[in-house]
């Protein structure tokens, strides 16, 4: 009997989001000292999987390069450990957080 006729393996929407944040905080470079680790949704539909993102970067940083990085280990992740297809990751970048704290004043 062939392995595809014995049954099917199903792998839950919340594991597929628990590997998606894993993996962002992985290709993030830093989290903010006062933020919070990056947070997940999907929604997992037959083999493939829409991942959406929510982070908080420091400031400043290449925020296109960190979004780009996110995207890609993510897309990543998923694929070899779920063994989905990822056809999309949107992130959100929730907030900036800045190394100035709060001298946040205006120069003269």
């Amino acid at each position: 009997m062939e392995a595809a006729e014995r049954g099917a393996t199903r792998i839950a929407d919340r594991v597929v989001a628990k590997i998606a944040a894993r993996a962002a905080r992985e290709a993030l470079k830093r989290v903010p000292a006062d933020g919070s680790a990056p947070r997940t949704s999907v929604i997992v539909r037959k083999d493939s999987a829409r991942v959406h993102v929510s982070l908080e970067l420091d400031y400043p940083c290449d925020i296109g390069a960190q979004c780009g990085a996110v995207r890609r280990q993510v897309t990543h992740r998923v694929s070899t450990l779920a063994g989905m297809t990822v056809p999309e990751v949107a992130v959100q970048v929730e907030r900036l957080y800045s190394d100035l704290g709060d001298e946040r004043g205006r120069a003269r």
